[in-house]
């Protein structure tokens, strides 16, 4: 045996073990990474037409491309997302609008596609079914309260009365303002826990003649809806929230059931009925509502618990109550992994017309057997809504290496202890053997040891790292190294995909770009925050990563990931963890021309002073201290000063506050290097900042030389 063991020294065929069940991608250099592959290639494998359809398609330039109007959409109407990309990120003096990355571009033509696609979908199985009412949806706004959705949602549903519904007095604020412009018709459905305050709000609604409905969370609320309402001088509209006995098993049916966090009991309903009754109001409780879950699985546990609706609805008639609206709550679901299956909270079993026909026919059985008028139907379908229309656009700057082994350590027998030397003569014959489990048993056996030897300092760094290059080489050749990069993608999973880190909620993430290359690799993604759950491992199909191409960061190719389907909740549940803040987002819409379309909005995200004085920080106050420090500094080196010096490093403290805390991918090396100049400030770098010098943003950073 050898008294010396280079890392490269060759080992015959035995090392070259299988790893069967295992993807591992072919080598970066092997030319099967662009022949025989195709953008369709990709589409399977990233299940794009599962989940993104009819929205998301790949294109013939290997890029994914957003088909506004959905299944309406013309060829020639669809939109290139790296174009979009492009054209947001390049610099103004390429046609651009600079602005950084990590980014959601929204497409409203899509959000309004989703809205029509709704009201079709019941105003088909009304039709179909000879429902004798008709159906009116509102939008939760707690789903993205972004002003210019809530927006959009109203002009875009004005033609068939949709409304909003509200949790919170902020939210009811905002509907009231944006329904002023909107159809008078459209409900103000108003959810959520209530006091004096919010309940006034509620009836103002109404003098200011908004359909305003105030809906029973608990039964004490009833006791200020009937004080104030008389104080004001308003006749209200009730709804009540009843808990129905129907839930499902998933994350999202844990807020229904007879456990639910809201709503009343049939024994709480009686109690409110007889009030009611008593202080002559009862012609005013006229929609009942309820919820059995967030994504829905199947249809049969829909048409359950609407049937049981239904039976609470048709009682509430009998009673007496002026009842005419059943509202049927959220739930209808989204197929975020593109399995079309109930089984889990990722998918649902179903498509909108049948979820809609479920529903329209549950009702109209119960209220024909009980010969009540049939009622209008109204949903809260946010998730349904806005998820597809909004697409979070960030990047990955580096990449682990894959079975990285140092072919310039050495492995010396000499100097480390017998045990040790004996686990080397173990795995050498073990290797000439072709045993691959007894190598992996003594590679692990020997670096335990080396570790043990190393803490108990017997070991230098330079002989453990000897060891690992060794055992990291072995296993690499035959065939059971970990074949998983690491990502280094530039975003913050806390702002921008709170629910993975919350709730697991999985999210599509596909490359938008290179879909007709074969990915050479698997990787999971690591976020830019200091926190070890900063990462996405977990990805749709069960998978434990994601195929992806090989960065290309020497030759200044910038690597493009898309997360779809995210525009609920994510940017109203984000957090600012490490001051990482939310990302630029612009609105782009199809126009005329083959595949043209149009940015009609853009705004930079959260820039360094807005994420620190949300932390009740003061960035001015902040900035002249820090500009002052340096002055004093500056004179104690040179008398009288280096104004010159002390404007540069005003001008770089006020870019570094202006700035976005996320990387700045591309911008000039000059820029961001610090040169030691007295100070140890940074020095100017005339390309990268500018005419502006740094006076930043709207001027908030100015400052002077005296």
């Amino acid at each position: 045996m050898p008294a010396l063991a280079l890392v490269d020294t060759p080992v015959d065929d035995a090392f070259s073990g299988d790893c069967s069940g295992v993807f591992i991608p072919p080598s970066p250099n092997s030319s099967a990474a662009s022949l025989d592959w195709s953008p369709s290639l990709s589409s399977s494998l990233y299940r794009i037409d599962g989940w993104g359809a009819p929205y998301f398609t790949t294109n013939s330039s290997g890029n994914i491309s957003v088909r506004p109007h959905g299944s309406n959409t013309m060829t020639h109407q669809d939109v290139d997302l790296m174009k979009v990309v492009k054209k947001v990120t390049d610099p103004k003096s390429s046609g651009g609008l600079a602005l950084q990355l990590p980014l959601i571009v929204r497409f409203p033509d899509v959000l309004k596609n989703r809205l029509e696609s709704l009201q079709s979908a019941f105003e088909f199985a009304i039709q179909t079914q000879g429902y004798e009412s008709h159906y009116q949806g509102v939008y939760p706004v707690k789903c993205n309260q972004d002003r210019f959705i809530i927006e959009d949602i109203v002009e875009f549903g004005s033609s068939f009365r949709f409304g909003l519904e509200a949790g919170s007095k902020p939210e009811i604020l905002l509907a009231m303002s944006c329904l002023c412009k909107g159809n008078p018709d459209a409900f103000l459905v108003c959810n959520g826990f209530k006091d004096a305050e919010y309940v006034s709000l509620a009836l103002l609604g109404r003098k200011l003649e908004l359909n305003t409905v105030i809906v029973l969370e608990q039964e004490d609320e009833l006791d200020l809806v009937i004080d104030l309402s008389k104080k004001m001088n308003v006749r209200p509209v009730i709804g009540l929230r009843a808990k129905l006995r129907t839930k499902h098993s998933g994350h999202f049916g844990s807020t229904s059931g007879e456990k639910g966090k809201f709503g009343l009991t049939t024994v709480q309903i009686i109690r409110v009925v007889r009030k009611l009754r008593e202080v002559g109001m009862l012609d005013c409780l006229q929609l009942l509502h309820f919820h059995i879950g967030s994504q829905i699985p199947s249809t049969a546990l829909l048409s359950d618990g609407v049937s049981e609706a239904a039976q609470l609805y048709c009682e509430l008639v009998r009673l007496g109550a002026r009842m005419e609206v059943i509202d049927i709550g959220g739930g209808l679901g989204i197929d975020y992994d593109g399995s079309k299956s109930g089984e889990s909270d990722l998918s649902v079993a179903y498509s909108l017309e049948e979820y809609a026909a479920a529903v329209v026919a549950s009702v109209r059985f119960v209220c024909d057997q009980k010969s009540v008028k049939h009622p209008v139907i109204c949903s809260e379908s946010g998730r349904a809504i806005v998820s597809h229309h909004s697409v979070l656009i960030f990047e990955a700057v580096s990449a682990g290496k894959q079975h990285e082994t140092p072919s310039d350590l050495q492995f010396l027998l000499e100097g480390y202890s017998e045990e040790a030397r004996g686990d080397y003569e173990n795995l050498y014959d073990a290797a000439t053997r072709g045993d691959r489990e007894s190598c992996l048993l003594y590679v692990d056996q020997l670096k335990q040891r080396c570790v043990e030897e190393f803490k108990e300092g017997s070991l230098s760094i330079e002989q453990l790292a000897g060891v690992d290059g060794l055992c990291e080489w072995v296993t690499k050749e035959i065939g059971a190294s970990d074949p998983v990069l690491t990502y280094n993608v530039n975003l913050s999973v806390f702002t921008s995909v709170p629910d993975f880190w919350g709730i697991d909620q999985l999210f599509p993430i596909v490359p938008i770009h290179k879909l007709d290359q074969r990915p050479v690799a698997r990787g999971i993604l690591s976020d830019l925050t200091c926190d070890s759950d900063g990462k996405i491992n977990k990805f749709i199909g069960g998978e434990s990563s994601l195929p992806l191409h090989e960065l290309d960061n020497g030759g200044g190719g910038r690597y493009y990931l898309g997360m779809f389907l995210g525009g609920a909740y994510e940017e109203a549940l984000g957090g600012v963890h490490n001051l990482f803040g939310g990302p630029s987002v612009v609105r782009v819409l199809q126009k005329d021309g083959p595949h043209g379309f149009a940015v009609t909005r853009a705004m930079m995200g959260q820039s360094s002073a807005d994420v620190l004085r949300a932390m009740q920080h003061e960035p001015e106050l902040m900035f002249q201290t820090l500009k002052h420090r340096a002055e004093e500094l500056s004179s104690v080196h040179k008398a009288g000063g280096d104004k010159a010096n002390d404007k540069l490093v005003a001008s770089c403290l006020a870019r570094s506050f202006n700035n976005m805390p996320y990387l700045s991918v591309g911008t000039s090396t000059n820029a961001l290097t610090a040169a030691i100049n007295n100070l140890a400030v940074y020095y100017r770098d005339e390309a990268a900042v500018g005419d502006g010098g740094g006076c930043g943003k709207n001027g908030k950073w100015s400052y002077s030389v005296d």
